[in-house]
């Protein structure tokens, strides 16, 4: 953190600058343990066979399972060795090989998620195909009598004729019989490769997708790969093929008329599994009215000439001083005019230098070119702008904003729509054009790839030179880099005009790619059975023909028979080899035991399923204009046979909008809503809740009007929308206004003072009359409670350089932001240390009921810790998250000796994390309690019914998310998951030993009279019955790590067996996976996994039927499903209606098929086709 020096004549110091870590997952004990899951994954991914098989059912043992050990909490799986990348700086010699080229070899930053190559389409194709048994019965069959050429040379020409290999056999047109085969195999591939089309292009168009990238300069980590004459070969015949393709698009449009129905749209949506779709977008700097779009200028800042020192490209110490590091404190300067109240606001000066050589000869021919995603390099330069998606995992150098912030979105990594927060390198904050990136020198020590989204840690070196001394060597600097410096492919940057950053990773290498896993080959389960079909009925064939063969070898021995007068004579010469042609004969003849006319009859069934599926408008949702979309064609059987649905939360079961219900201040609950938990649990007490809600929602119509009168009276408030209205509580306007006495006023208002100040969030403000403010924030949550206290009069206007402006019942006050001690899913609460307008320094603190209370003074608020405790408890039965709100007065003295521990923690490189966690909770002890919030995360439309439906058709329903356990737990109840008649099972290993855990689970188990044997798990296998709604469990994603061991799995197993319900919590896109995995192939069921975000990829693609839902933002889920839908309440239909009926047709038709063929065999001549 930069700590500014004391302005004069002020008598407020200045703001220390925000340390961002909200979004770091904190580590468990036991990350140091290395798993090579994900190397053997990324072998398999370009190596092996991308078809989806799962382990016989037979064994009982789990351990035969291959269970990937993948969980993102695992910050060491990591993929290869660490790197080291150079930026204008010769590679040392340990880093090239003899002929002075890198050692290192970096992935290209092209991805390919298709399943094909126009060169693998036809063998892979056919490699798949031929996985049907009785596609091998039939070549096999058609090689009997198959034909080839011979030349007879006859006196003075030649002839060519076609002998029969096997010609003793009797097929009198080998030819014709092959026809059907050939027929199955081309239907069956130009399926398979409309499927795989659409995701080849998608891939092309992000691939291609647009770049500013800095050329002309010397790339010293990637050296000019010679291109193969293989890699020409296979890049011509694709660009043959998107020619060919594109000729015949151009000419399809010019022949369509008037625009795409909403069919035509949904049909365009391709299957995409891990990356999303490129946003084209013109930004505020690359205008159209630029004579060269590729060589643009970014800022109007002067740049320097070549060899030139920027006049303030560094900080520059005093002439007498010594240059200063990125870990240690320049000395205090005590200037004996400054006050006592001076001197206790100055901060120790601190010297971060800067990439940026002044004395670096340039070319200056360096600049900024629009490229493709897939030119980029390892070590390369690029420029991100506004509203534009990441490329590849950058480390930020520079931003537009003077704090080095950005804000991004990673609805594609974790689902989450909420907008985090990055930060530029401070040594690099001064670079602002292309000269500036090529007068640079320094080396990123990176961390090898891994899968952890929330886990990044590396340092930037450099040699620090004084531009006032150019004799003199310079200074080893170095600044360490974490994942709050890193922006990784597939987040969106937002409110931020550009970023300027390096790549670290590209292609399969980034984060993203890695969590995501291959495109699977799916087949449904009854393709899989047909074939032990096929090979029953092969038997019986082999039997006949045996029975056949025999016969007629000893008839033939037998002499003196009338046969003797009526055959022709012995075919093979002698009655032994008579049997043996007889039987080869006999598998010709009776082929047709196996109808081949069943397969395409059931590719034909399965294609009319999948339309009538489209067709049907009830699960069209029109405010997208959606209708459900089968992906994959010949899978609907499975649908109907589902007994396990995994789903995630934010965005699938909730529509992540969130409202601000309830509260309690001072021990005195405010506010009136009637929630879908509540009606749930109305439901199951008999009420009529038709009648109990309309009754509710009249009264808090009435209450709402009342409401914003008093508001009105009291303060005018022009940012006060009526329809934004969520929080309605009469009486709380009323204490706000004294009604109640002074200390209710006035704990009222520290209530509404510390939502607005308490949070990271930044302002939009759209003109008009009545103007207009909207929140965008790091979580839902946050934006809710600072938009409650805008409408209560306590409005965030915006941010200054140093603090929060606000609008407090008509009084414009700004608040000087110290210090942000932001959430994390350890810490489970946010603090901010704020300098009040009076001088008084406050720290006010929210997060949940648990840590706050722990934290509170001793000995005081007893009364109101349990009034307000019993408050809270009443909002989480009705379904409401619930936060707790503090507040701490701090001296003068202690903010200075603790600001300095916390500078010195945040400018750590090695353990930096821990070092700020514990210098936080340093200083949030001794809180004072002021209230409480509810608020509530409105469910999707039908999300309890639906859910309810499919429990009572006996399918179990598991909640995967990434938010936190009580979030998890109190949507559980919203949505029926959860009822207060459960008892609820947390588990939670705090040592992240697994000795606790296989503690922790046999002690669960003996609740159920289990101890995990393998007969156990038999058993299981066979019991389909619905577990009892007595028992839920919720974990969290440590927990899960620790639970996903081979030793421990199958006691995880059978215990989740025995549950109702099960929520997993704080889980990685891996780890969802992994679940989907130990369910599908441990229990030997079929399983269905729900999502919308790139986060849910992984478990989609792992399931038997992958359902992506088609929110408003983002189609990343349904790229990589195979039926994409817009609501998750159109998942019982899908399920129950049309999954049903498609499984029972097909199962009549493959009955029928051979019911008809051993019907018509006996009657006709075996010919039953």
């Amino acid at each position: 953190m930069v700590v500014q020096p004391q302005q004069e004549g002020s008598s407020v110091s200045n703001p220390v600058k925000r340390i961002r870590w909200a979004t770091q997952r904190v580590k468990g004990l036991n990350e140091s343990r290395i798993r090579h899951g994900i190397i053997d994954r990324l072998h398999h991914r370009r190596t092996g066979s991308s078809e989806k098989k799962r382990p016989s059912a037979e064994g009982p043992h789990l351990d035969r399972i291959r269970e990937e050990q993948e969980s993102s909490e695992d910050g060491d799986q990591h993929v290869g060795g660490g790197r080291r990348i150079f930026f204008n700086v010769p590679l040392p010699n340990d880093a090239k090989d003899s002929e002075g080229r890198p050692l290192a070899r970096y992935g290209r930053n092209k991805i390919r998620t298709a399943k094909y190559t126009p060169l693998s389409f036809i063998p892979k194709n056919l490699w798949f195909q031929f996985h049907n048994v009785a596609n091998i019965y039939f070549l096999f069959v058609i090689i009997l009598g198959v034909s080839f050429p011979q030349f007879i040379y006859e006196t003075q020409r030649s002839n060519v004729y076609y002998v029969q290999i096997f010609q003793i056999f009797g097929n009198p047109n080998p030819a014709l019989s092959s026809v059907p085969l050939i027929v199955i195999l081309f239907l069956t591939a130009v399926k398979d490769g409309i499927e795989d089309w659409r995701r080849t292009v998608l891939d092309n168009e992000l691939n291609n997708a647009p770049v500013r990238r800095l050329v002309n300069w010397d790339n010293v980590n990637s050296s000019e790969d010679s291109v193969s004459l293989w890699r020409k070969f296979k890049k011509a015949t694709t660009r043959a093929i998107l020619q060919v393709y594109q000729v015949w698009k151009k000419r399809a449009e010019k022949k369509s008329a008037g625009g795409k129905t909403y069919a035509q749209r949904a049909l365009d949506q391709g299957r995409l599994s891990t990356d999303t779709r490129q946003a084209n977008r013109d930004s505020m700097f690359s205008t159209k009215s630029l004579n060269n779009e590729d060589d643009i200028q970014m800022t109007p800042v002067p740049s320097p000439q070549p060899g030139q020192a920027p006049q303030d490209s560094v900080s520059q110490p005093l002439a007498d001083e010594r240059p200063g590091t990125s870990l240690s404190y320049e000395e205090d300067i005590i200037d004996p005019s400054m006050t006592q109240r001076d001197r206790l606001d100055k901060a120790p000066a601190k010297f971060y230098g800067s990439i940026i050589n002044p004395f670096k000869q340039t070319t200056g021919k360096a600049t900024f070119k629009k490229e493709q995603w897939k030119s980029v390099q390892v070590g390369d330069f690029v420029r991100i702008y506004n509203e534009d998606q990441i490329p590849a995992d950058v480390v930020i150098l520079s931003t537009s904003d003077p704090d080095g912030a950005c804000y991004v979105e990673t609805k594609n990594l974790d689902g989450e729509t909420n907008l985090k927060v990055r930060h530029a390198l401070h040594c690099g904050r001064k670079l602002k054009h292309a000269e500036d990136c090529e007068q640079t020198e320094f080396m990123i020590e990176s961390e090898p790839p891994h899968v952890n989204l929330y886990q990044y840690s590396g340092a930037a070196r450099w040699t620090q030179r004084d531009p006032r001394k150019p004799a003199e060597n310079g200074q080893e600097m170095a600044e360490p880099i974490s994942i709050n410096n890193l922006l990784l492919r597939g987040c969106s940057l937002k409110n931020t005009n550009w970023v300027l950053g390096v790549v670290v990773y590209t292609g399969n290498e980034t984060k993203i790619m890695l969590n995501a896993g291959i495109t699977p080959s799916k087949r449904s389960r009854i393709s899989r059975e047909l074939n032990w079909d096929v090979i029953y009925n092969f038997i019986i064939l082999f039997f006949m023909c045996l029975v056949a063969g025999i016969v007629q070898g000893i008839t033939w021995a037998e002499a003196n028979k009338s046969s003797d007068f009526f055959e022709f004579g012995s075919i093979a010469g002698k009655p032994s080899l008579d049997g043996f042609v007889t039987f080869w004969s006999a598998v010709i003849l009776l082929q047709n035991l196996v109808p081949i006319s069943l397969y395409i009859s059931l590719e034909i069934i399965k294609t009319a399923q999948a339309f009538f599926i489209y067709s049907d408008t009830f699960m069209y949702y029109d405010k997208i204009d959606y209708p459900c979309t089968p992906k994959s064609w010949n899978i609907s059987d499975d649908v109907g046979q589902i007994e396990y649905i995994f789903s995630d939360k934010t965005g699938t079961l909730t529509q992540n909008v969130m409202e601000f219900k309830k509260c309690t201040i001072n021990g005195v609950p405010y506010g009136e809503a009637y929630t879908e938990a509540q009606a749930g649990m109305q439901r199951r007490q008999g009420v009529d809740i038709e009648a109990e809600g309309a009754k509710a929602h009249k009264q808090i119509a009435h209450d709402r009007i009342k409401m914003l009168q008093d508001l009105r009276k009291m303060h005018d408030n022009p940012y006060l929308h009526d329809d934004e209205l969520t929080f309605v509580a009469p009486d709380f306007v009323q204490d706000l206004a004294g009604a109640s006495g002074l200390e209710q006023q006035k704990a009222a208002e520290e209530f509404m003072l510390a939502l607005a100040l308490c949070h990271t969030v930044i302002t939009e403000r759209t003109p008009g009359e009545p103007p207009k403010i909207e929140f965008k924030a790091q979580s839902p949550d946050e934006a809710a409670l600072v938009a409650t206290a805008r409408d209560c009069g306590f409005t965030v206007l915006g941010r200054s350089n140093d603090g929060i402006i606000l609008n407090v019942l008509g009084s414009e006050r700004e608040y000087t932001v110290l210090n942000t001690l932001e959430f994390n899913s350890s810490r489970k609460r946010m603090s901010a240390v704020m300098r009040m307008p009076d001088g008084r320094i406050m720290l006010f603190c929210k997060g949940a009921d648990s840590v706050i209370y722990s934290r509170l003074k001793p000995g005081e608020q007893q009364q109101l810790r349990k009034t307000t405790g019993e408050h809270l408890e009443m909002f989480a039965r009705e379904g409401l998250r619930t936060l707790c709100i503090a507040q701490k007065e701090i001296n003068e003295d202690e903010y200075r000796v603790w600001n300095r521990q916390h500078d010195l923690a945040a400018a750590a490189i090695v353990d930096r994390e821990e070092k700020l966690e514990a210098v936080s909770d340093a200083i949030e002890r001794e809180l004072t309690l002021i209230g409480g919030t509810a608020i509530e995360d409105r469910l999707q439309d039908g999300v309890p019914d639906t859910i309810a439906l499919l429990g009572d058709a006996g399918i179990k329903l598991w909640v995967l998310t990434g938010d936190k356990v009580e979030t998890a737990i109190n949507i559980g109840f919203s949505c029926n998951l959860l009822n207060n008649d459960m008892d609820l099972i947390v588990v939670k290993i705090e040592d992240g030993k697994s000795q606790t855990a296989e503690i922790e689970l046999e002690t669960r188990l003996k609740l159920f009279g289990l101890t995990g044997s393998d007969e156990e798990l038999q058993a299981a296998r066979k019991n389909h019955t619905p577990p009892a709604p007595t028992h839920a469990i919720v974990i969290d994603g440590d927990s899960l790590k620790l639970v996903l061991e081979d030793q421990l799995r199958q006691k995880f197993l059978l215990l989740c067996k025995q549950c109702k319900s099960v929520l997993c919590c704080r889980v990685s896109p891996s780890q969802k996976a992994a679940v989907v995995r130990m369910v599908k192939n441990g229990l030997d069921v079929m399983t269905l996994s729900v999502g919308d975000g790139a986060n849910d990829v992984a478990m989609i693609q792992e399931a038997d039927v992958g359902v992506g839902i088609a929110g408003e933002e983002g189609r990343q889920a349904v790229m990589s499903s195979d039926y994409a839908i817009g609501q998750f309440r159109f998942l019982q239909r899908l399920i129950l209606v049309h999954g049903r009926w498609s499984y029972r047709r097909l199962g009549e038709s493959i009955a029928n098929f051979f019911y008809k063929v051993s019907v018509l065999f006996h009657q006709g001549d075996g010919r039953a086709d």
